[in-house]
């Protein structure tokens, strides 16, 4: 039996032409999305979800291309015809991402809602924030800095932490290929070295985390893949225009002390000027290893 998040019901919502996501729906009042990270399903919301519920509807989906979300073959030829500066890569483009998460809303009833996201979940979230302002009511970032920002803080020894980041930017082939051979090693890699706490990841949980990772290697790429070259693209243009997040955002990050080696709350100033910047003491994982203080930073976000 695959895990679920108690008390929510669970659905497939069409939000682009033929492709469904997996999301699961939880409480009343108003509505709060949650978007889940790498390499994770909705499921690392379980904790949270359930006291937000308490309040609100929470909606997890599972993004596309990840869970039990359909997942859209990339077009191989465009994704590596133009490197990092061009069109490629649309299908997994996060303001591709984030009309879905509009889509799925609007099917649900919500024409406004708030948007909480974690690591990849956060910069969908964060795109959503940015393209459709009159939709998004307050967003909430853990663990994440825009795409711009992550490729404009990593050089020399430091990027080795995001190894990753690089792989899955390479043309399509090597990359899918290198991790399909060994898909269980490589996202529990990342499972394990993010997580301060093991016990936040129970063997149920961490089972279910590795058989959709297994599932949708070439889609986890295609996301990645997109990060380094159209979504940068799009980061730029907003940046250019002067375009800010005017909505209440709270970012809530690691405490990583001075092995940071940046300023992330002034490379988020520089996006969010109604902010609240925050460090929480556990892993990556917070939603799981800190539930309790994510939980209470949502809820003063929706204060605002």
């Amino acid at each position: 039996m695959h895990p679920t998040i108690p008390g929510f019901t669970y659905r497939r919502v069409p939000v682009d032409g033929d492709i469904t996501l997996n999301v699961a729906v939880g409480g009343s009042g108003s509505p709060v999305v949650l978007l889940h990270g790498f390499p994770q399903t909705h499921l690392m919301w379980r904790h949270v979800a359930v006291e937000l519920a308490a309040r609100h509807t929470v909606i997890c989906p599972d993004l596309r291309g990840y869970g039990a979300s359909d997942k859209p073959a990339e077009d191989a030829g465009a994704a590596g015809a133009d490197g990092p500066d061009g069109a490629a890569g649309l299908m997994y483009a996060k303001r591709t991402m984030a009309a879905d998460v509009v889509a799925l809303a609007r099917a649900l009833g919500h024409d406004r809602f708030a948007l909480a996201g974690h690591d990849r979940g956060a910069l969908v979230a964060i795109r959503a924030a940015l393209d459709h302002p009159e939709v998004i009511t307050h967003l909430a970032s853990l663990d994440v800095l825009p795409t711009l920002d992550t490729w404009d803080v990593m050089h020399g020894t430091s990027a080795a932490v995001g190894f990753h980041l690089y792989l899955m930017a390479q043309p399509p082939g090597l990359p899918e290929r290198m991790i399909a051979a060994s898909a269980d090693a490589f996202f529990g890699h990342f499972l394990d070295i993010w997580t301060r706490d093991p016990r936040a990841i129970p063997a149920d949980i961490r089972a279910a985390y590795l058989a959709a990772s297994r599932e949708s290697v070439p889609s986890v790429v295609a996301d990645y893949r997109a990060s380094a070259g159209i979504d940068v693209v799009h980061d730029q243009a907003d940046r250019d225009a002067g375009n800010l997040l005017r909505m209440p955002v709270t970012v809530l990050q690691q405490d990583w002390g001075t092995a940071l080696g940046f300023d992330a709350a002034a490379r988020w100033r520089a996006w969010a000027p109604d902010l609240r910047h925050s460090t929480v003491s556990c892993g990556h994982f917070m939603a799981e290893e800190a539930p309790r203080e994510v939980v209470g930073a949502v809820l003063d976000l929706l204060t605002r």
